[in-house]
Parts: C-alpha cells; sequence; structure tokens
C-alpha cells in the first residue's frame, strides 16, 4: 500500500490549519528584512507580514531553496518509508526552486540507487503562484487520505495546474513595480490615469488581461470574468491582501453574481506580499 508524502513551498499560501490538518510539509522561503531572516508562513501571520512590510525602510529580499534542502526532504521521507513524495513547486520561470528540486531527485537517486523501485518522487512545476497550486496540493492529500493512489493524485495535480486561472489586481503597484518579478506590473503605466491592471499568469508569463478605471472596475471585471470562464461545477477561490474594504466588496459581488461562497477565502503569504504588494484582490479557478 502507498504512504504517500506531500510537500510545497510557501508561496503556495496553503493556511497553516490546512497544511496542519492535511500533514502537508511547507518550505518556507526565506526572507531577509533588515538584519533579520524570517521563514515565510511560520515566523509571523499574514496580518503580522503586511504591517512589518508596509514599516520597512527597504523592500525584504526572498531566496530560492536550494538543492541541499530538498536533498534533506527526500532523505528523510525514504528513512520514514514513505512509497512516494509529491512535490508541487513555484513557477519554475519565475524561481530557480523547481529546477533546484529536479536536481536534487537526481541526486538522491544516484546517492541512493536502490531506492529507485521503491520510493518514487514526483515533481510538478506549477508554473503559477500562491493558490494557483496550493490548492492542488490540499485536494491531493484529501484524495490520499480518501485512499487515491499517486499516480491518479499527480495527475489530478497535474491537471489543475495546467487549466487553472489565477486572476488579480495589486491595486497599489509599487511593490509589483519594485521587486520586477511580475514583468507585467512592472511596465504598467496608467495609474496617474486612475487604472488598475488585471492580470494572470499563462505558461509562467504575467500577463495583463484588461486594464479598467477604479476598484470598483476591479471587482467587476474579477467576477465577470470567473463567471465566463469557470468551467461548470468546480469551485473558486478568493485572494485577499490588507485590503479588507475591497475584499469585502469583492466578497459580496461574487456571492450575488456567481450565486456560490467561494471555497476558500485566504489571504496571501510574505512571498507574493513583497512581489505583488499587499493590496491585492483576486480570483482562481479552473477553466
Amino acid at each position: 500500500m502507498a504512504r504517500i508524502k506531500f510537500t510545497t513551498d510557501s508561496a503556495a499560501d496553503i493556511p497553516a490549519g490546512l497544511r496542519e490538518e492535511l500533514n502537508i510539509q511547507v518550505l518556507p522561503f526565506p526572507i531577509a528584512m533588515g538584519d533579520r531572516e524570517y521563514a515565510d508562513g511560520f515566523d509571523f501571520t499574514p496580518a503580522e507580514f503586511y504591517d512589518m512590510l508596509l514599516a520597512a525602510p527597504k523592500i525584504p529580499t526572498h531566496a530560492q531553496l536550494n538543492p541541499y534542502l530538498f536533498t534533506e526532504v527526500f532523505e528523510q521521507a525514504y528513512e520514514e518509508g514513505y512509497t512516494d513524495l509529491i512535490h508541487t513547486s513555484i513557477n519554475s520561470k519565475g524561481s530557480a526552486t523547481c529546477s533546484n528540486a529536479f536536481q536534487a531527485r537526481g541526486d538522491f537517486y544516484r546517492d541512493h540507487p536502490e531506492a529507485e523501485q521503491t520510493f518514487h518522487i514526483h515533481i510538478i512545476d506549477s508554473l503559477n503562484y500562491t493558490m494557483g497550486y496550493g490548492w492542488a496540493v490540499i485536494q491531493g492529500a484529501k484524495m490520499a487520505a480518501s485512499g487515491a493512489g499517486p499516480q491518479e493524485i499527480a495527475a489530478f495535480i497535474q491537471d489543475w495546474v495546467d487549466h487553472v486561472r489565477v486572476v488579480f489586481s495589486p491595486l497599489d503597484l509599487r511593490f509589483a513595480k519594485r521587486s520586477g518579478r511580475i514583468s507585467a506590473a512592472a511596465a504598467f503605466v496608467g495609474e496617474a490615469l486612475g487604472l488598475k491592471p488585471v492580470m494572470t499568469f499563462a505558461d509562467g508569463e504575467s500577463k495583463i488581461l484588461a486594464k479598467v478605471r477604479g476598484e470598483k472596475a476591479v471587482i467587476s471585471k474579477l467576477v465577470e470574468m470567473c463567471r465566463t470562464e469557470r468551467k461548470s461545477g468546480t469551485p473558486y477561490l478568493m485572494i485577499q491582501g490588507n485590503n479588507t474594504e475591497q475584499s469585502g466588496r469583492l466578497l459580496a459581488a461574487c456571492r450575488q453574481e456567481l450565486a456560490e461562497e467561494p471555497a476558500l477565502a485566504y489571504h496571501i503569504g510574505g512571498v507574493i506580499a513583497i512581489n505583488a504588494g499587499p493590496n491585492l484582490i483576486g480570483l482562481i479557478y479552473r477553466v
């Protein structure tokens, strides 16, 4: 019988309660702020980090997860008797973390050739961020608890990340422009005219889908896209940052236009907040 270990990184934004309940090992990105280093998602709550971020004189930085860390994770899971490890990674086009996981897998099997037939390491490149892949990991862990096998679960996660749509709007572009990691946001012009971008990631690359005037129009556009694009019968998620007023309006609009609650309304973590800014709203759904 398969014993499956689920791992991902902290940019998946899986809430602490869910990762503990479902025994998902989340590997935290290290965040450097001033002369201190923090473990993303463990040393602070999202709300605490938003305050720290806004008060910081310089934008914090975060490092990739290195091959040595992944090798340790694989070694431990092997020693603990797992038959499969399913790791779902942050977008490979935005971080070397994913390629480091692949490198570590090769190193592990080189050092443990006897493990190739008994311990299977599945690595999935999400080509996305936040719960665009975190949700799939949660569902995969639930499938395992219900008796699903590793191949079925890995196929489900791959199918989800292949068809997920993350649509969001950074309502304040300062962080996105300064970090430079969301290239479409960094190149956006129009704030002086009151324009806001509605964005997504397509094949790992940031893309502006629409430019709308004002935050009210952002909400309308997000909900309209979810209503027209979402695959029938599938859930949607709501992305929140520190703007409780606009998050509340988005939730109300979703309830009215979509006639159902989001499967999860959650707050972005540290890595996402650094790069997109804490003042954002968005929706996630399968197309």
